[in-house]
């Protein structure tokens, strides 16, 4: 069986290059993942008699840094593909590291200052229904989060070498790089609402 070859230009049958193909397949089964979560949520949320709302028991000050946290994150993570577009590797390297110290921020806060002090407090997924749906939605977030900041730390290190060689299939990287950190982005828009806020 021969290998799917790489390609930097778009393939005739499907109008994508092979990456591009394949990190939409991937994202689609975490549409699947994520969608099948949210439902959940929403039948028990339906089905129970009492439901805590989250903002007297979340922090909201603290899920709108971190919202804003992320988009921030995608902004720098487009302008690291943009200067790679313009063949600025510096550039590409403070973008793509204001990114990766966003990221971990929002894991710094996520752990901190919210996960820990719940704990202090006694509160744990078994505690009820609530905490079960938090710790497992924002847990499976920040799973992904951290997934990114293993990628594009990579690409912010030794893979940038790719560029010396093969500019444009780094450039490609980075924007598969980008696709999965724009949907991780995506997810935690969803999630801020319903937990924090509804």
């Amino acid at each position: 069986m021969d290998a799917i070859p790489y390609t930097v230009k778009a393939r005739e049958d499907t109008g994508l290059y092979n990456a591009r193909l394949g990190i939409w397949l991937f994202l689609a089964s975490e549409v699947m993942l994520f969608g099948a979560l949210f439902a959940t949520y929403v039948i028990l949320r339906l089905g129970a008699l009492h439901w805590p709302l989250g903002a007297s028991l979340l922090s909201i000050p603290l899920g709108t840094f971190n919202t804003v946290v992320l988009i921030s994150s995608s902004v720098t993570m487009v302008f690291a593909w943009v200067s790679l577009k313009e063949k600025n590797l510096g550039k590409y390297k403070m973008y793509m590291g204001f990114t990766i110290i966003l990221a971990v921020l929002f894991i710094v806060v996520k752990l901190f200052l919210e996960y820990i002090p719940k704990f202090e407090h006694h509160l744990y997924p078994g505690k009820s229904t609530f905490w079960a749906i938090y710790f497992t939605l924002t847990g499976l977030h920040a799973l992904h989060v951290l997934g990114g900041i293993g990628v594009n730390t990579y690409f912010w290190g030794p893979g940038a070498n790719m560029w010396q060689s093969e500019p444009e299939r780094f450039t490609n990287r980075i924007e598969i790089a980008g696709l999965y950190w724009h949907f991780v982005d995506l997810v935690w828009i969803f999630l801020f609402p319903i937990l924090y806020l509804l």
